[in-house]
């Protein structure tokens, strides 16, 4: 099982070694003609993760995290590939439905996976410190592929692409080597049993509703506001260079996950909920309401916080979910996050249409303050 642990934070640096991620927005746009219709694959990419959520939750319940996390790997492969032959808004729209089901297949089950992997191991007690140190595999993959990406992207979208799909075929062979946990009793339940069982679970944990309503706006209007940011980025540098700022944000993103367990048990989870949203939102207007050449970088160090804060959020939700139903709860909460961010993102790209990237990142900053609502129950229920 230790050897999982390994295999995970390797599987998680191929995941998101994707070079075009940078200029997702850009090629998106171009292909599409407007924002509105590039954010609508991003938004059709969640929705269709949505819709495979809680399916895939119950396979990894019942099948096995490895299946379940090979599945997600060759629909990687595919999405890819059709992001890659692009040309058209439905080429692009198929790609974006693929990578729904590739994200569905990963959520609720590489967690489960890692955390399954260290209860046999005994240190499920240490979730959020090894949570912390695999997931900062995705930030150095993210910062590697920024850099290589922008400036592959102005030679050829079509280069960037095509050599994005890659790594996916390591994603693939990395997860054929992982070791399955033994089983839960859930291996022997009934389905339409197991799928009602979580839904009570769920719905008897006020706690754990709060956490999804929190970690859902995060998600939703945090994830929409990243892939608009290269927008904007690329109006005060030019396209070679907007990778740059990504790598930046991903480079903090990574310390912040690496060193997100030690964090959290100096300043506690609360704490750290707290510091991230706030500071994040003062760094990011500074740069958004007085714009210069150095506004991108700015932004993208508000990355050295958004780690520990991911690993916090996410600790809780693991605590706070059943064993044999821990992949499908995983799936509820993944779920709620890829519905909003469906709606989100395309009246953030109508929006952006209408006033500019600039004035709708604005927009998206002041409504990420409204987390520390869902915090603030949550700790005074804990108390």
């Amino acid at each position: 099982m230790a050897r999982n642990i390994k295999l995970l934070a390797l599987l998680n640096f191929f995941t998101d070694f994707v070079f075009f991620a940078p200029v997702a927005i850009i090629y998106f746009a171009k292909v599409t003609g407007s924002y509105t219709l590039g954010m609508s694959i991003f938004s059709i990419a969640y929705a269709s993760s949505a819709f495979f959520e809680i399916p895939t939750g119950i396979i990894s319940d019942h099948i096995g995290r490895k299946r379940t996390t090979i599945f997600g790997a060759l629909s990687a492969i595919i999405c890819i590939s059709l992001y890659a032959i692009g040309g058209s808004y439905w080429m692009l729209f198929a790609g974006g439905l693929v990578q729904g089901l590739s994200r569905a297949f990963y959520s609720g089950n590489n967690d489960a996976l890692l955390h399954d992997s260290l209860k046999v191991l005994k240190k499920e007690n240490n979730y959020h410190i090894h949570l912390g140190t695999t997931s900062s595999t995705f930030q150095i993959a993210l910062a590697l592929a920024s850099i290589i990406g922008s400036i592959l992207a102005s030679i050829s979208f079509s280069l960037v692409m095509w050599i994005s799909v890659i790594p996916q075929i390591g994603a693939f062979i990395v997860a054929t080597k992982l070791l399955e946990p033994p089983r839960t009793s859930a291996e022997d339940t009934n389905i339409l049993h197991h799928l009602r069982d979580a839904i009570y679970q769920f719905k008897q944990n006020p706690k754990l509703q709060l956490l999804t309503i929190a970690s859902s706006l995060r998600f939703s209007l945090g994830e929409a506001g990243y892939f608009l940011r290269s927008a904007f980025v690329n109006s005060l540098w030019p396209l070679w260079a907007v990778g740059f700022s990504n790598f930046i944000s991903n480079i903090g993103g990574a310390i912040s996950y690496y060193f997100s367990g030690k964090i959290i048990n100096k300043f506690s989870h609360g704490a750290v909920l707290r510091f991230e949203i706030i500071s994040n939102r003062i760094v990011n207007l500074i740069a958004l309401l007085f714009p210069t050449v150095a506004s991108p970088a700015l932004m993208g160090v508000t990355s050295l916080t958004f780690g520990t804060g991911d690993v916090a959020l996410n600790s809780l939700q693991q605590k706070e979910f059943t064993q044999d139903e821990r992949a499908t709860l995983g799936s509820f909460v993944s779920l709620s996050e890829n519905i909003l961010f469906g709606i989100v993102s395309i009246l953030l790209g109508m929006m952006a249409d209408k006033i500019g990237p600039a004035k709708t990142l604005l927009v998206i900053q002041v409504l990420l303050l409204t987390p520390l609502i869902f915090y603030s129950k949550i700790f005074k229920k804990t108390k």
